[in-house]
């Protein structure tokens, strides 16, 4: 509290400290006015007034001195008029520099009051001067003061619009100065209106660096104009292709095959370089660049880079020009060993790999072709990618040499022993074997016994018992198989392999057990379209035709169905079992029937010796009695009859 009212205090006192202040000021102030006026009064009666010498006409106003007729007036008013240049607002003037300061700059225009422009408007002229003539734009010949109201960068920028729609009119050269770098190009300044230079009309090469051209003063054709936005479009690339043009001409006149040039790399493409002939472009494609196998030109070549090159041919028309780097050079084929031959060993990389083998460079330009088939020694042919990769660094074995076509094919599998020699002794006929199931077709399986020894299991040799439509319903890729060789064919290389043979032929026991009209009960395991797929005991399958697998009550056998089962065919040969169920019930009723012929014979037979015996007892007989005879005879032929 205490020093809350110590503050009230202390802000009291700085008041009235300037209260004081300003009352002393007020009367300074009132002393000087009066001092003033008191000195200014003094030197008034002081001064000294003089007069005409002679004597004063008094009477001059009354004679009309200076008043003019109308006709006078409107005379002296016109040709003080025609001291005056006619100005109109909007138009562009000559002014005179008459005097400049920091903030404006003076002009006369021969206008009854002089101009003003802001001094910023001259700061491209910096040594200007009193007396120095510039053109205006006349914005207002008066404004709210009765000043005239010009403008510099108006006129400046209109005279620009009159130059730049001239320039595109006649197809003129304009010069412009860059003055920044935007998004897909540059701004270029051309006497004080923006124009726009997209990247692909700077130069007629791509331009990777627009920030090199930022400040320098450069020449442009204008090639189009928005008046609506006031947009300007130029370009620096056509002045360069105009002279170009002219240099092509030139350029393909004097071009002949075999012509060595020094270009520029230009542009570099996955099938190709375009190179820069110095105003004309060629093209250099991938397969002439080197003689050894490149993936791109960028291994090789490089932007910028400056290289030899022979004209391989060209067309006056087109303008194309086809280029070579490689024929520069001696082709690797003359530079090849001489004491290379048949037989040699070489050492190399694997540049390709493709389906039918893979090609290795010996040096860069010379390769050799390693056949799939000369991969290894094994008659079944796979993928050349399972032995090989680019970039692999082998030895190989010259098989053919042909200097003069260059030509060259190479193998591998002949720096290894051939595996087929001496193989009777290592797998004579009838030698039981594990083989690798490789792979797998629709008539057998191809197995490895080792590498290089390759057989073939028949589809027909893989089981004694079992009907197989594909090898893959018995076995698999990479499964291990117990063999017999069958056969062995040592000059073609082909070896023939069974596996049923492990086991006897169960169809010597077979033939014992399933005998023509047997019956023996099965499941049906398939059914098709001509009959169903049975299996019987010990693992035997037989066939059993549509018209054989129908039931008693007209209905097919399914799927699983149990049901007995007739022999009807067996052929050891083809391993081929024909059964039949419907045939069982069909003999049976076909066994009923005969049983009641048999029966019905029987009775017709004992009938007959009733009537012989009757016939025999009877001595004598009346016509009656005949009667009743023929009856009787009659119905027992009826009863034979119907009985057969």
């Amino acid at each position: 509290m205490a020093k809350k009212q110590e503050a009230e205090k202390e802000l009291a006192a700085k008041n009235a400290e300037l209260q004081g202040a300003d009352t002393k000021v007020v009367k300074d102030t009132e002393q000087i006015e009066s001092e003033a006026d008191s000195k200014l009064i003094e030197d008034i009666k002081s001064t000294t007034w003089s007069t005409p010498e002679g004597d004063f006409d008094w009477d001059l106003d009354e004679k009309a001195f200076g008043n003019y007729s109308d006709t006078e007036r409107a005379k002296l008013e016109e040709q003080y008029a025609g001291t005056f240049n006619q100005i109109n607002q909007g138009e562009i003037i000559e002014g005179t520099v008459v005097s400049i300061n920091n903030k404006d700059v003076v002009l006369n225009v021969g206008f009854k009051s002089d101009g003003l422009v802001a001094s910023s408007e001259f700061r491209d002229l910096p040594d200007l001067k009193v007396g120095d003539k510039v053109d205006v734009f006349v914005e207002s010949q008066e404004d709210a003061n009765g000043q005239l109201v010009l403008s510099r960068k108006r006129a400046k920028t209109q005279k620009s619009w009159e130059a730049i729609n001239e320039a595109l009119e006649n197809d003129a050269i304009i010069d412009g100065f860059v003055k920044s770098r935007t998004k897909g190009g540059l701004i270029v300044d051309i006497k004080g209106v923006e124009a726009f230079l997209p990247g692909s009309q700077i130069d007629i090469k791509p331009i990777r660096d627009y920030d090199v051209y930022v400040g320098k003063t450069m020449e442009f054709k204008v090639v189009k104009i928005n008046h609506e936005f006031k947009n300007v479009v130029v370009s620096h690339k056509v002045l360069i292709e105009d002279d170009l043009e002219n240099q092509k001409s030139e350029i393909v006149a004097k071009l002949e095959k075999g012509q060595v040039l020094e270009g520029t790399v230009k542009n570099i493409t996955d099938f190709g370089v375009f190179i820069d002939l110095g105003g004309v472009d060629g093209l250099l494609h991938i397969t002439d660049i080197s003689w050894g196998r490149i993936e791109h030109p960028k291994e090789v070549l490089a932007l910028d880079q400056t290289i030899n090159v022979v004209v391989l041919d060209f067309d006056d028309e087109k303008k194309r020009i086809a280029l070579g780097l490689k024929q520069l050079s001696e082709h690797p084929w003359e530079s090849l060993d001489t004491e290379l031959a048949i037989g040699s060993k070489v050492k190399g990389k694997i540049v390709t790999v493709a389906d039918y083998g893979a090609f290795l460079e010996i040096i860069p330009g010379v390769e050799g072709l390693i056949h799939v088939s000369e991969m290894s020694w094994s008659q079944n042919l796979r993928s050349p990618q399972e032995f090989l990769k680019v970039g692999d660094e082998i030895e190989a074995e010259i098989l053919t040499l042909d200097r003069e076509e260059r030509k060259m094919s190479l193998g591998i599998k002949q720096l290894t022993p051939d595996p087929w020699k001496n193989i009777t002794e290592r797998y004579p006929i009838g030698s039981k074997q594990s083989a690798v199931v490789k792979n797998m077709t629709n008539f057998g399986v191809f197995v490895e016994l080792e590498d290089g020894i390759d057989g073939l299991i028949h589809i027909s040799d893989l089981s004694w018992s079992k009907k197989i439509n594909h090898p893959n319903e018995f076995t698999k890729v990479g499964e291990t198989l117990e063999v017999v060789v069958l056969e062995l064919d040592e000059e073609n290389r082909k070896l023939s392999l069974g596996h049923k043979q492990l086991e006897e032929n169960p169809w010597d026991t077979f033939e014992t057990i399933f005998t023509e009209g047997s019956v023996h009960e099965g499941t049906v395991i398939k059914v098709g379209d001509k009959g169903d797929i049975v299996a019987l005991q010990y693992g035997v399958e037989g066939f059993c035709p549509n018209k054989h697998s129908i039931k008693e009550d007209g209905n097919p056998l399914k799927v699983d169905e149990v049901a007995e089962f007739k022999i009807i065919e067996f052929n050891k040969e083809n391993k081929r079992l024909v059964i039949s169920h419907s045939r069982i019930w069909e003999d049976q009723k076909a066994e009923a029937r005969i049983e009641e012929f048999n029966n019905r014979k029987k009775e017709a037979k004992a009938a007959n010796s009733a009537v012989k015996k009757v016939k025999d007892s009877v001595e004598k007989s009346t016509l009656g009695d005949l009667d009743v005879l023929a009856q009787l005879k009659q119905q027992m032929e009826g009863d034979e009859k119907k009985s057969k």
